[in-house]
This record gives C-alpha cells, sequence and structure tokens, in this order.
C-alpha cells in the first residue's frame, strides 16, 4: 500500500517517510483506543476472570481513584493485545521496503507464531497463579493483619501474565537470532546444559521458595521443550538457507 501514491520503484524523500511514519502511528494508536474503549466497557468479566485464582480473598481499595485506574489498566492492555494485529501490520508495512525478500517470507509466521505463544504463555501463567497466590499468602506471619490491595493484586498478575507470555517468546527470539546469523543450531546444542541451568534458574526465581522442587519444574519443563522447539526451528532456517544458496546461480 502506497500512502504518498508515488510509484512503487521510486525513492521517498525523509518527508515523505515522516508522513508516512506519522499516518501508520495514527491508525495503530487509533486500533489501540477503540479496543481500549471496548474492553473498558467489558472490564467487569474481565475483572471477574483475573479474580479466580484469588478464590474468596476479599481485596480492598485505599484510593478513591482506585476503582477507574484498575479498569483502565487492565483495558488498555486488552486493547494493546487486542489490536496487535492492526499495529504489527503497520510496522510491518513502514519497515517492509527495506527487508530482503527472504526477510519479508518470515514476518507472518513470526508474527503469528509469536502472538500464539503470547497467549499459551499467559494461560499457562493464571494456571501458576492458583498455587502462588495460595503459597504466597501462607508466607504471612501470624502477626501480620493482611490487607489485600486491589489496585496491588491487578497490577501482579497483568504483570505476572505478561512475564509468562513474554518468557514463551523463546522459539522466536531464538529463531530470529539464528535468521539474521547471530546464532546457530550448532551453538544451541552445544550450550544445551547452560541453557537448561538458566532456565532452571529462572524458574526457582518466579515460584514460590517452599516448594523448591515440583513448582519449579512445573515452570522449567515448557521451557525446556521450547528451548527443544527453538532448535528444530534453527535447523530448518539453516536447511533452507543452504536450499536456497545451492539452487541460486553461481
Amino acid at each position: 500500500m502506497n500512502l504518498n501514491n508515488a510509484p512503487a520503484d521510486k525513492p521517498m524523500t525523509f518527508l515523505e517517510h515522516l508522513e508516512e511514519f506519522r499516518t501508520r502511528i495514527i491508525i495503530a494508536v487509533a486500533a489501540i483506543l477503540v479496543a481500549t474503549l471496548v474492553a473498558f466497557f467489558l472490564s467487569q468479566p474481565l475483572l471477574n476472570i483475573l479474580l479466580l485464582p484469588a478464590g474468596e480473598m476479599k481485596l480492598n481499595a485505599f484510593g478513591i481513584m482506585d476503582g477507574f485506574m484498575i479498569k483502565w489498566r487492565l483495558a488498555l492492555y486488552t486493547g494493546i493485545t487486542i489490536a496487535f494485529p492492526v499495529w504489527a501490520y503497520e510496522l510491518y508495512s513502514f519497515v517492509a521496503p527495506a527487508m530482503m525478500p527472504n526477510e519479508k517470507r518470515i514476518v507472518l509466521p513470526v508474527l503469528v507464531g509469536s502472538l500464539t505463544l503470547f497467549i499459551i504463555g499467559a494461560i499457562f501463567g493464571f494456571y501458576l497463579l492458583y498455587g502462588m497466590i495460595k503459597v504466597m499468602i501462607e508466607l504471612f506471619p501470624a502477626q501480620v493483619n493482611f490487607l489485600p490491595s486491589a489496585d496491588s493484586y491487578i497490577s501482579f498478575v497483568i504483570f505476572f501474565l505478561l512475564a509468562c507470555g513474554l518468557a514463551f517468546q523463546l522459539p522466536v527470539l531464538l529463531s530470529l537470532l539464528v535468521q539474521f546469523r547471530i546464532l546457530s543450531s550448532t551453538l544451541l546444542k552445544k550450550q544445551r546444559r547452560i541453557a537448561y541451568f538458566i532456565l532452571f534458574v529462572f524458574a526457582e526465581l518466579i515460584t514460590p521458595v517452599t516448594d523448591p522442587i515440583i513448582a519449579p519444574l512445573t515452570v522449567m519443563v515448557p521451557l525446556l521443550i521450547l528451548y527443544e522447539l527453538s532448535i528444530f526451528f534453527a535447523t530448518r532456517i539453516e536447511a533452507g538457507r543452504r536450499k536456497d544458496s545451492l539452487e541460486s546461480p553461481a
């Protein structure tokens, strides 16, 4: 799509690039705002879902603006996620002219895979919250009167779900590094033990300290699967690269 009605092979000036960038930013922001507005009116059922891991725990509000800010923050994060296809497409369309044909071919699979893994990671994190919240509440000494803040709880849940969604981007990140020749499948295989250790440390850090074995393993196992999946994708990328080099004329 040529926003400036200029011939496809005619180089754009700096001002034309700025105008195109401004237009695409406006479209992306508008999509996020519309999705956020819709999510704001659906914030009550969204809140009901986020409160499921809390069980019977009663949350408290300590500020007059807490109710609005909780709904607004939840709506904004939801809006950004829902509008992902729009702002991702606008970003791709802006940088696509500077990309090589082989780089353009991987964009759609990367975007679809990234969104899919993010959703799976967030769902997995939501499952972990049930046990984590119970354990963290049990860690409070008897002398401490726990008054859970609604704003603090929602912020923690959203942050944890985002962290899990981003952690599940491991195959996408490693595949891109292989695609741009920063890493190789040989290196990923060679450093497998170090990678496993790093993933175990990460799992230990984000799970309750009262359960040093089962809980970390619950987190670590899917991360190990994702790492092995990254090696598989890296091998496929390198095989395709070798095939292209053999088929291309000398």
